[in-house]
């Protein structure tokens, strides 16, 4: 366990962390390039969820090769991370469940988005946001969901519209769970530990 923290920590492997999110944050604007055309300017930002998600991160690996903390940033990656690796896992189980149809491309989008959920999580021990930063980020991600689900900027799903409603909820549950988690992860833990010392 002590080896893989060392790993974790190593400025090589953090180095190549970065570049593997640069390039998937790239690879994911593009992705959404489509459906960016077509989107008025003002909800831009809100679209392309998981390459933003990804260029949250981006920005927390150059703080730790800057040795700082981009606490915001952080609490943005980990929430984000985790929300939008596990939503577009489960999008595409349940394209395969309602078509059938599985093909190397949704594979794709389940072990890199899987991948997304989990490198959020490796680093947690290493995270210095506080509440604002968790509210702040917390209030970001719900106002996404209003973006997404109220004035319909969600991905394209075309084979899924006969269930948005489901998806809704259950991507407005996911975003609590998402935030609880960084808080009980993070936040949680480091008030645990000031009390006992």
């Amino acid at each position: 366990m002590e080896y893989f923290s060392i790993v974790l920590k190593d400025r090589r492997f953090l180095f190549l962390l970065l570049i593997i999110n640069i390039l998937g944050t790239v690879y994911g604007y593009y992705w959404y390039g489509n459906q960016l055309a077509h989107t008025p300017a003002i909800f831009l930002p809100f679209v392309p969820d998981s390459p933003t998600a990804s260029l949250f991160f981006v920005f927390v690996l150059v703080g730790f090769l800057l040795n700082r903390n981009f606490k915001l940033f952080e609490a943005l990656a980990l929430i984000t991370l985790f929300k939008y690796g596990v939503w577009a896992v489960v999008m595409n189980l349940l394209t395969y469940g309602v078509t059938g149809f599985f093909n190397g491309a949704m594979l794709m989008l389940v072990l890199s988005h899987s991948g997304m959920a989990l490198q959020g999580l490796l680093y947690v021990k290493e995270y210095r946001f506080k509440m604002i930063h968790l509210v702040i980020a917390g209030i970001w991600t719900l106002h996404n969901e209003i973006i997404d689900y109220v004035f319909g900027m969600m991905p394209t799903y075309s084979m899924l519209n006969n269930y948005m409603k489901e998806i809704g909820y259950f991507t407005f549950w996911l975003s609590i769970i998402s935030i609880l988690l960084a808080y009980f992860l993070v936040l949680h833990k480091d008030a645990s530990h000031t009390k006992k010392v």
